[in-house]
């Protein structure tokens, strides 16, 4: 039996593996069969990660991060989880690929997912002219007309990537002001290939093999018009990945675990969250890596009371008589 599983590859877990893996507790790290290294793996260049000042491409980031959590002893599996069993002392990870991986503690450092528009359409024209990822599939949009739907720093990163390959793109966002950064908003108006179109909405994509347009619909009065297109791209938030707890740990009205005060304690002891999955404000990769070190630190101190307990109750105890001698 392990001393700790980290489930989740972004900055919180590979943080946790390293933060663990120093303290000698042999982690574990489960990175996912598809999806590893979190959202970064999606960006292109990170410029507010502290030390470098440079900036970094995000996949090169998160390839530091498993270097370093291996350097000291991680070991990284490459699989899905498919079910916890978090009850007790001892915490049961089933993989699919039919394992089962037993530890003391687990770290849930699981992210989040890309927010979808709820439209019938996405199902179809996913990976058809629709896509979340602007650096998976920006390439194949060269001398194309294309839109980003959302308002934050996501969205402005993505179409300012974008501009790269496409003549011209749209930005829209159902408000008239933008919650993005100071900085990503004037890069993207600074943008001639960039045209923001307001207090808009997507009511309907269109397309049968590929997108060809969209319908607007206007967040003021109502009215819908058309939009030609060559692509779409969605940049309106993420959830976080919490549905293998689900009915397991108590979360919080937004959705995300919920922990002790500024711990990473949840609501079954041995159990610790880091990352997105707690937060629902800051979302960014230094906060993630903020919380994957306490989560570690979390579950040593959590180990040492485990092991102190145990030799207390291993420890022998003195006869009556000759502990009144020794009295005497």
């Amino acid at each position: 039996m392990r001393d700790i599983i980290i489930i989740g590859s972004g900055p919180a877990g590979f943080t946790a593996a390293i933060y663990a893996a120093r303290a000698q507790l042999n982690p574990l790290l489960i990175a996912s069969s598809v999806e590893i290294g979190g959202e970064l793996m999606n960006t292109t260049e990170v410029e507010n990660y502290p030390g470098f000042p440079e900036g970094i491409m995000g996949p090169d980031l998160m390839t530091n991060f498993q270097q370093q959590a291996e350097r000291f002893g991680t070991e990284v599996v490459y699989d899905d989880v498919v079910e916890l069993e978090l009850d007790g002392p001892v915490k049961r990870v089933k993989l699919g690929n039919g394992g089962v991986e037993e530890a003391r503690t687990v770290v849930y450092a699981t992210g989040s997912a890309y927010r979808k528009l709820g439209l019938p359409e996405e199902e179809v024209l996913s990976g058809h002219g629709l896509s979340w990822c602007a650096t998976c599939d920006g390439f194949f949009f060269r001398q194309k007309t294309i839109a980003v739907v959302g308002g934050g720093d996501s969205a402005m990163e993505e179409a300012t990537f974008l501009t790269r390959f496409a003549d011209k793109v749209y930005v829209i966002h159902r408000r008239d002001t933008l919650k993005a950064s100071k900085i990503m908003q004037q890069r993207a108006f600074d943008n001639e290939k960039i045209e923001f179109i307001w207090n808009a909405e997507i009511a309907a994509i269109h397309g049968t093999d590929a997108v060809t347009g969209v319908t607007l619909r206007d967040t003021v009065n109502g009215e819908e018009r058309g939009l030609d297109l060559d692509g779409l791209f969605v940049a309106i938030g993420n959830d976080p990945r919490t549905h293998l707890v689900h009915g397991k740990l108590d979360l919080t009205a937004e959705g995300t675990i919920a922990v002790d005060g500024r711990s990473s304690r949840t609501s079954i002891a041995g159990v610790f969250a880091a990352g997105d999955v707690i937060d629902p404000n800051y979302r960014q990769a230094i906060t993630a890596a903020g919380t994957g070190a306490a989560a570690a630190l979390d579950a040593e101190h959590y180990l040492a009371a485990l092991d102190a307990s145990d030799d207390e109750e291993a420890a022998p105890v003195a006869a009556p008589e000759l502990a009144g001698v020794a009295a005497e």
